[in-house]
């Protein structure tokens, strides 16, 4: 998979030659003009390394650098204009990786890019996945944070087993969970033959309160000799 740049700088005409260089070495690039939608960016999107100017027309590169370390740990480079000793210090103290003084050489910048990605590789863990805390879909809503439930926008009044049952089968949409994975993660004791008729009755109480028919169902779905499963 190729590394993900985000690129911020409002000069065109910069931003467009450090995203040709950089394309040419595969790398997928993002490219912004204004602070303010790169930090859109950061907060929905994954990205491998940051290159930001200092100096923008609205939300400065030294803000999106602290921002980005609030919740990130990917390497960033800073673009600074020549002889702004200050703006690299500046940056390096606000967790800054490298930075790169204007007018630069783009094979030295695509050079110092692909160094920060090994160091970065090398030294730190892959950050872990954002952990799904809601689930939505077809009228049902799942908030894992609230423990809550609704089902066409009415509250759907679960035990919190048949929460959990109902987060196992939602979050793994597609794929048919069998009772003894489902009665492992939810109880979290060791399953025996008995066990099966537990997670049985739990099931059809969760179909009655959803309404649900075991004949022809719209959510959980009985796969005989298998287990339990909810189609994507």
């Amino acid at each position: 998979m190729h590394s993900r740049i985000l690129v911020v700088d409002d000069e065109r005409a910069i931003a467009d030659l450090i995203e040709l260089y950089l394309k040419n070495e595969n790398f997928s690039v993002f490219k912004f003009y204004t602070g303010q939608d790169a930090l859109g960016f950061i907060d929905t999107e994954d990205v491998d390394l940051a290159i930001l100017d200092v100096m923008l027309p609205d939300v400065s590169g030294f803000t999106i650098c602290q921002r980005i370390r609030e919740r990130h740990n990917f390497p960033v480079i800073m673009l600074t204009a020549k002889g702004e000793e200050i703006d690299k210090i500046t940056g390096l103290a606000l967790g800054a990786d490298d930075y790169i003084t204007k007018p630069f050489r783009p094979l030295e910048m695509v050079a110092r890019v692909k160094a920060q990605l090994r160091r970065f590789t090398k030294y730190n863990p892959a950050e872990p996945p954002r952990e799904e805390n809601e689930i939505a879909f077809s009228g049902l809503v799942l908030d894992k944070d609230a423990h809550e439930c609704t089902l066409n926008e009415e509250p759907l009044p679960l035990t919190p087993t048949e929460f959990s049952i109902l987060w196992v089968l939602a979050s793994n949409r597609g794929r048919v969970i069998s009772a003894e994975e489902l009665f492992c993660k939810v109880w979290g004791e060791k399953y025996y033959t008995a066990s099966s008729n537990t997670v049985m009755v739990h099931i059809r109480h969760l179909r009655e309160k959803m309404n649900d028919s075991a004949e022809r169902p719209k959510y959980i779905k009985t796969v005989w000799g298998v287990g339990y499963k909810i189609d994507k």
